[in-house]
């Protein structure tokens, strides 16, 4: 591990990751393990000192005479992300910053928030927002067969095609919002690791008793569905529009309202069947 700045952090680290070099570090040593369990997937470490963006976490501890303890304290370069007593906000806090900053900055990769599985040698991506049910979707197509690939980003290269976010599935576990991750071998199915082209998108709102009767899409309805949910269109407009446009060049597009995940994945399948794209994944 590259050592930052000793005189004032115990530990510290750099690294790389879609194409961006970050640095963290920490007044407590055991604080970067938990830490670099939040880094994007496939970061590598790096030597280079000078970072794009520096962590700074310094972890709370109790007053030996007071008993009371101090803030657990996050920053992003110089900016405050959390500040507060309970250990879980502030590693959130530093991971969503992360993922943020690494979707909108990445500098070869378009993420677009959606789940995304395999489907006979393609991708079918399920745009939508935290909360939009993409990671309910993901697992019972996964438990249906389908390769895994993201519960939260489309990473899109410069062809348009689909990379691998390969991170645990979070998956809610009550009405609180509490969440369990969830590997992909744990539901019963498998990962996958190479890149793929776009061979679905599929836009779904949840609604209690509706049955699923999507509507076809145009390519360019498809377009809009995807550019909603990407992170840099702001940021790099003409870039990440190529990307999308190279990413509908052979997708077929669908719109509807759905009850349960579990049971649309069959109609789904043979639905997509029913346009040429092959039969349902585990068929025999």
């Amino acid at each position: 591990m590259k050592k930052i700045d000793r005189l004032a952090w115990s530990e510290g680290i750099s690294f790389t990751a879609y194409g961006l070099r970050m640095g963290v570090r920490v007044n407590v040593p055991s604080a970067l393990d938990e830490l670099s369990s939040k880094f994007p997937p496939g970061w590598k470490c790096s030597d280079n000192p000078v970072v794009d963006r520096l962590y700074s976490f310094i972890l709370g501890s109790a007053n030996q005479k007071t008993g009371r303890r101090s803030f657990h304290i996050a920053y992003g370069n110089s900016a405050r992300l959390a500040r507060t007593m309970d250990l879980d906000e502030a590693v959130q806090a530093f991971e969503s910053d992360m993922k943020v900053y690494v979707s909108e900055a990445a500098r070869r990769r378009v993420f677009v928030h959606a789940g995304v599985v395999g489907w006979k040698g393609t991708a079918i991506i399920i745009p939508g927002r935290s909360f939009s049910g993409k990671s309910t979707m993901v697992a019972e197509l996964v438990r249906a067969g389908a390769p895994y690939y993201s519960d939260e980003f489309a990473v899109l290269d410069a062809k348009g095609r689909v990379h691998p976010y390969a991170r645990p599935l979070s998956i809610r576990i009550d009405d609180r919002g509490n969440r369990q991750r969830w590997k992909a071998e744990e539901l019963g199915g498998t990962s996958g690791s190479k890149p793929m082209e776009v061979g679905a998108v599929l836009s779904c709102k949840y609604k209690p008793g509706a049955s699923w009767r999507p509507a076809s899409l145009s390519q360019g309805a498809g377009l809009l569905e995807l550019m909603a949910n990407t992170v840099a269109i702001r940021y790099k407009p003409q870039f990440v529009l190529g990307v999308l446009k190279q990413a509908m060049g052979n997708a077929r597009c669908f719109r509807g309202v759905r009850s349960e995940a579990q049971d649309m994945v069959e109609p789904l399948f043979q639905r997509l069947a029913g346009n040429k794209m092959g039969a349902l994944p585990n068929a025999k």
